[in-house]
């Protein structure tokens, strides 16, 4: 988790990210999900048993930023997240993060949804 701090820290709003060359099929992934407004794939550093991202294929660099246009994306977001953790087993419980910012702990500038189960979160989660 510290190595995700200090990337937050460094990084900056701008250009391609590691997520649109993943979009492009630049970079290889395991997806799992795709659609033509998203894509959901695993997390190549898991922080829980089952930690996945789901991502829009729009190109927004955080939710601060997002147009009233966008409106509906967040929601399609966390329902794609929704139906692809119970595909993978998740029925008691899991956990959805979008980071925001430097402070948020955002380490790459395109909105992103994190789904995290697998075990028993805690609370606080910071």
């Amino acid at each position: 988790m510290a190595d995700e701090i200090a990337k937050a820290e460094v990084a900056q709003p701008g250009g391609d990210t590691i997520f649109g060359k993943i979009i492009c099929k630049d970079i290889r992934a395991k997806i799992n999900f795709e659609d033509d407004r998203c894509l959901a794939f695993h997390d190549i550093s898991p922080q829980a048993p089952t930690h996945f991202l789901v991502i829009p294929k729009k190109h927004i660099f955080q939710i601060s930023v997002a147009d009233d246009d966008d409106e509906s994306l967040p929601g399609h977001l966390m329902i794609v997240g929704k139906k692809r953790a119970a595909d993978l087993g998740l029925k008691l419980g899991y956990r959805m993060v979008v980071n925001e910012g430097a402070v948020g702990g955002q380490s790459v500038y395109h909105i992103h949804l994190h789904v995290l189960g697998g075990w028993q979160m805690n609370w606080p989660p910071g």
